[in-house]
């Protein structure tokens, strides 16, 4: 590990990304519930670093409004029009003045780099004493990116791109992944010297390394093994790869911290969600950010929970849910859709084809099928008909519903708020209730029922309906009265 805190760690996040092909730009794209800059800065925090940095420059309103947002303590630069990765990390610089010690610069587009390979790279950078330090690795193709140079000993006298590479350097397998530790007076010395004679026409970063080695300053490399670390996104095809890589590593980490994954092809968790030990995940279930799942609790199948917390030995069904709270033993689904602010308590119960909003449900309460609660309290033990539907919407206003500790709401019934129903009172099947209901009462809202006989014959004539009821009618076959 470093010996000290990095003086700064400077994010490239300056680049377009044409190949992504997409209005929003591509260091905003997301994987494993964060952006690919969330990422980046969640790896360089974890270096508790005295300053960060991140260099924007394309659609720079919004990728600044984004960091911001999830980063507010970093600092933002602005590349100016001389292009390449020399010219951003200067921008970089310039927005910390006088700055000494170790400087990292990283990129916002490697969303599997960790926090662990940054600390083992700037600790073998202070370790040696090193004017610059590399992350390189060794790959089977390595087309695309830049090559590592070495002289007869070993030790790296600079990196070539591609495109500025003679054959036999474009033979070697060591590429550069772009990450570095710099001396900061190195690097800014170094920076104020590097000119754009290259094919691109680009100020390379690159050429630090080299402008080191001629000054007779140690520059070293630190391998890594995980090649997906230095995988960066340039399209969408890559976007989805390392998506499913990173959603892998997920698993694995919860598998071996004791969930039950039973199939892992089609369950996907983001970066932050949280899982207890005993937790058992079903197929097709995805959980993404703010989630939690506490112990003995099963998700899925085919769950889709956003921001939500699952209590101990609950049950989740075929659901979908977004910003609600399932308390310890209560069951959800299948078929339901729990809306923000939905709160079942213990041993609660929601049903199937069930949808709730701004609602709390009392311990032991069932809305077994067929509702829509929304803005409603709904008391301990309380028991929801099937079709029942809580009118909260007058076409201005939201009101709200309570239904006492114990009550019982009959199949079909519309309770039209604002209304209270006090404990323990009932309502009769298919009533509209629009006034309160004392504790303990039944309310009965619903007209009296009128039988009009004879009516399918006359109204039907020639119908099945018709030759039925006149066929039951000759044999005595009457309605009960």
């Amino acid at each position: 590990m470093s010996t000290q805190q990095p003086a700064a760690v400077v994010v490239l996040a300056a680049g377009e990304g044409k190949r992504m092909r997409s209005r929003t730009p591509k260091v905003l794209h997301r994987i494993g519930g964060r952006s690919l800059v969330g990422h980046a800065l969640a790896a360089a925090w974890s270096l508790e670093p005295q300053h960060l940095v991140v260099v924007v420059r394309h659609q720079r309103e919004l990728v600044a409004g984004h960091v911001a947002e999830i980063a507010p303590a970093a600092v933002i630069a602005d590349q100016d029009e001389v292009p390449g990765t020399g010219s951003a990390v200067a921008a970089g610089l310039r927005a910390l003045s006088g700055i000494d010690g170790t400087v990292v610069v990283t990129y916002a587009d490697v969303p599997l780099l960790s926090g662990d390979t940054l600390s083992a790279l700037v600790a073998a950078h202070e370790a040696e004493q090193a004017a610059v330090t590399v992350l390189t690795a060794e790959v089977g193709d390595p087309t695309g990116y830049g090559r590592v140079l070495r002289d007869a000993s070993g030790a790296v006298t600079g990196i070539v791109e591609q495109r500025d590479a003679t054959p036999a350097q474009a033979a070697i397998r060591e590429i550069n992944s772009g990450i570095y530790a710099f001396d900061a007076k190195v690097l800014t010395d170094a920076l104020s010297r590097i000119g754009a004679d290259n094919d691109q026409g680009e100020v390379y970063l690159t050429d630090v390394l080299g402008i080191a080695h001629a000054d007779g300053r140690r520059v070293r490399a630190v391998a890594t093994t995980d090649l997906w670390q230095v995988e960066g996104v340039n399209d969408r095809v890559q976007l989805a790869t390392l998506g499913a890589e990173l959603n892998r590593r997920v698993l694995v980490a919860h598998m071996r911290g004791g969930v039950t994954v039973v199939d892992p092809a089609t369950t996907w968790v983001d970066v932050d969600v949280r899982l207890a030990p005993d937790v058992t995940l079903l197929p097709g279930t995805q959980l993404h950010a703010g989630t939690t799942v506490s112990t003995g609790a099963t998700v899925g199948p085919d769950t889709t929970l956003t921001g939500c917390s699952v209590g101990e030995g609950a049950s989740v069904v075929r659901t979908h849910g977004n910003g609600a709270v399932i308390e310890t033993g209560a069951s959800v689904g299948p078929f339901s859709y729990l809306r923000p602010g939905t709160v079942l308590g213990p041993d609660g119960k929601i049903g199937a084809f069930v949808e709730t909003k701004n609602t709390t449900i009392g311990a032991g309460a069932k809305v077994p099928h067929l509702t829509y609660a929304g803005d409603a309290t709904i008391g301990e033990g309380a028991n929801i008909g099937a079709a029942t539907i809580f009118a909260n919407y007058d076409g201005v206003k939201k009101h709200r519903t309570v239904v006492g500790a114990h009550a019982r709401v009959g199949s079909d019934t519309v309770l039209v708020a604002p209304v209270t129903l006090g404990d323990g009172a009932y309502t009769a099947a298919g009533s509209t209730v629009t006034g309160d209901v004392p504790a303990g009462a039944l309310a009965v809202a619903r007209s009296r029922q009128h039988n009009s006989e004879g009516w399918v014959l006359r109204r039907r004539e020639g119908t099945p309906s018709a030759r039925a009821s006149e066929a039951a009618l000759s044999e005595g076959d009457t309605a009960p009265e």
